[in-house]
């Protein structure tokens, strides 16, 4: 009889935490990224709802007249650029990133600047049509310099 009305006891008081935190909004942290894109870009406009979609993010959207500014600033090469910059953390994300590698840039956090997928290559989230070629994503390391982050 005691152990049952202890384990009421306890389930109560997770109950009321869980209550108490889904009321403030603090349920559950969702990590902050914020998208800089072009007001005039469809495709970085559906790539946010991506983003949104899977629940992990609190997804805040820039438009910029200037993205070869936002480019320059985070260290994107030139070579590596695609039409939206993400900030994650210390690390961009720049293009139409799938959600697995950017699961595995936050789960390693590697030592670099960020990753990018150039182009807008078809069939990448928020991007038409069908996939038509490995998607190969970069790392750019502190000194600029590119290796191959993943491929899917």
């Amino acid at each position: 009889m005691k152990k049952t009305i202890i384990v009421v006891i306890i389930l109560a008081i997770i109950g009321i935490f869980f209550l108490q935190n889904s009321i403030t909004g603090n349920a559950v942290a969702k990590e902050e990224i914020t998208v800089f894109k072009s007001s005039t870009c469809g495709c970085c406009t559906n790539y946010i709802p991506y983003l949104k979609q899977l629940g992990r993010f609190n997804v805040k959207t820039i438009d910029s007249d200037d993205m070869n500014h936002i480019k320059d600033k985070f260290g994107v090469p030139a070579s590596m650029e695609s039409c939206h910059t993400t900030m994650i953390g210390n690390y961009f994300v720049e293009g139409h990133v799938p959600m697995k590698v950017i699961e595995k840039l936050l789960e390693e956090q590697p030592d670099i600047k960020g990753i990018a997928l150039p182009g807008m290559p078809a069939g990448s989230p928020g991007m038409p049509g069908p996939k038509t070629e490995q998607f190969i994503v970069y790392a750019i390391q502190k000194d600029g310099t590119q290796s191959e982050f993943m491929r899917l």
